[in-house]
């Protein structure tokens, strides 16, 4: 999309789905979740260049992911009331600012302060986007989230990668170019802002009038449904902070590789969030999103159990095999809040995302603590178990009801 008059809504058939929007929404998420893993994986540097402390990384954590998590909720209630399109472009330049003040950072504070930029920038996109998402996915919703999650995983995943090649060897100030970027998803999300007006808003409304075959699902399901979701956010996330946080460090310390190496491997394991996320999506349209809940958060058990005690091959392979197992769940567990309450779409999103970003937050603040304390090996000792609050999907409710066929 190279100018706002060359938006067009690619369908106008009610069941469409409009990829060209879900793709610019997918790519903004890579460059937004990119710059927030660049932050993390320079954290090697950073703990060496300013003498910090596990303790005070996970602080610089827990400053980015609540800023975003207390913002999220409200930004996507209040987005409910009165939809604004172009919040999107405006909040990439809280994402812009927060790099550069990180990236010039001289003290902790700077850095705390850089890391809150970051997370409010997040705090406006995560819940727009989604929002967005949904307007375009058609029929596919399970799918069309998916590819917005997916962006946001490969982020991730590529932000190891540059900070290998670029931060390691000119240090954190490099991180200003990177800033930059996010002119271009400036750029993009001005473009998804005039579909939004134009053409995403009715396709909403029209998600939310409620079919003849539908009945409303009972608040007791709901409210057990929502609970149960927001265990398995909190047991997912938490287990994934302690990998993207600290897994260069558990890796350095354990099997003694460089830290060029071991964000190598950091990217192995992003990457696999990121195929995850897409086969997940896949599977909630095809197989059911309950389904691939359960087989998500439950097949990972294993798996966590397992990786603290393995070698270095095995751990290769069992965090791939985690990354692809613990993502697919995500879209599912989203579009399956979204169809509990679809009337609160954006308030649902911006919950979802925001515990996400909190439960990562706190759990990065409180394992940087605990690795201060007693090392980094009983880190992954301990957070193996969080998976197994996933048994908890066995009682998921139905998101839906259908009235009888006569």
């Amino acid at each position: 999309m190279s100018s706002s008059a060359e938006v067009r809504d690619p369908a106008e058939a009610r069941d469409d789905t409009a990829f060209t929007v879900i793709m610019a929404i997918c790519c903004c998420h890579l460059l937004n979740d990119m710059m927030q893993s660049l932050m993390l994986a320079t954290y090697p540097t950073v703990k060496a260049s300013h003498s910090l402390t596990f303790g005070q990384l996970g602080w610089i954590s827990l400053a980015y992911q609540t800023t975003a998590s207390l913002l999220q909720p409200v930004v996507g209630y209040v987005a409910d009331k009165r939809p604004a399109p172009f919040s999107l472009p405006a909040g990439t330049l809280f994402t812009a600012s927060g790099l550069a003040v990180f990236a010039l950072a001289s003290s902790f504070t700077t850095l705390l302060i850089g890391a809150m930029m970051l997370g409010m920038g997040s705090s406006v996109f995560h819940p727009e986007a989604s929002r967005v998402a949904r307007m375009a996915a058609g029929p596919r919703h399970s799918l069309a989230q998916s590819l917005f999650q997916l962006g946001g995983n490969a982020g991730q995943a590529i932000g190891p990668l540059f900070a290998a090649l670029v931060v390691v060897k000119y240090g954190q100030s490099s991180l200003t170019a990177f800033a930059l970027l996010t002119l271009v998803s400036t750029a993009i999300l001005w473009n998804v802002g005039v579909w939004y007006k134009h053409h995403g808003l009715p396709r909403l409304q029209r998600l939310r009038r409620p079919q003849k075959t539908d009945l409303a699902v009972p608040r007791s399901d709901v409210v057990k449904g929502m609970t149960i979701l927001l265990v398995l956010i909190f047991s997912k996330f938490a287990y994934v902070a302690s990998l993207s946080n600290y897994y260069t460090f558990y890796l350095i310390e354990r099997f003694h590789m460089s830290v060029i190496e071991a964000q190598v491997h950091l990217f192995l394991f992003l990457g696999s969030l990121a195929v995850g996320t897409l086969l997940g999506g896949y599977w909630g349209d095809s197989f059911g999103r309950k389904n691939v809940i359960r087989f998500s958060v439950m097949g990972a058990i294993p798996f966590t159990l397992m990786l603290p005690f393995v070698t270095l091959g095995w751990t290769e392979v069992l965090t791939v095999l985690i990354g692809l197992t613990i993502a697919s769940a995500f879209p599912a567990i989203v579009v399956f809040a979204q169809e509990l309450l679809p009337a609160r779409v954006g308030m649902v999103s911006g919950l979802m995302f925001g515990l996400s970003f909190g439960v990562g937050g706190l759990a990065a603040a409180s394992f940087g603590h605990l690795a201060d304390a007693y090392g980094i090996e009983l880190v992954y000792r301990l957070s193996a178990f969080l998976p197994v609050l996933g048994l908890l999907a066995i009682w998921l409710p139905d998101s839906r009801r259908r009235a009888p066929a006569p």
